[in-house]
């Protein structure tokens, strides 16, 4: 990994994995020209997503993140890349699958769920700080 490549976290949450968007998520990472560096298919702990989503903590969407998070397996990523953090970000389109954009994995491959917004199929890491602590949570030696 060179000064200018960062790293950044990606999660295929539930409803992805449930749906098989694995393979189309990682083929849109690839296609952009960003590396796999590490890659697991596991079902999360509360411990590992109360680390995760700690800042959220008491908020009343919460629990039922939690919840969602941890109903099923998750495909936890680690990206490597010049600017993929931000780039990611970008690919994975708005937070809300209604506001992403067409050609976006939010805007192509999601459903608006309502107040469900936590079902949007991924999450990136949205800063270098935040993709060292995501990583160091999912990926422990890594």
């Amino acid at each position: 990994m060179t000064s200018q490549t960062e790293r950044s976290l990606v999660l295929v949450k539930p409803d992805g994995f449930r749906r098989g968007l694995t393979g189309e998520v990682l083929r849109r990472i690839e296609a952009k020209g960003y590396t796999l560096a590490a890659l697991a298919v596991l079902t999360p702990t509360r411990e590992q997503l109360a680390a995760h989503y700690a800042e959220h903590e008491g908020k009343p969407f919460y629990e039922p993140l939690v919840e969602f998070m941890s109903s099923g397996p998750i495909a936890a990523v680690v990206i490597e890349g010049q600017g993929c953090i931000p780039g990611f970000r970008s690919l994975a389109g708005a937070t809300n699958p209604t506001d992403a954009a067409p050609g976006t994995i939010r805007g192509d491959l999601s459903r608006d769920w309502g107040t469900a917004v936590q079902q949007n199929i991924v999450h990136g890491s949205d800063s270098p700080e935040s993709a060292t602590r995501e990583i160091g949570i999912w990926f422990p030696n890594l």
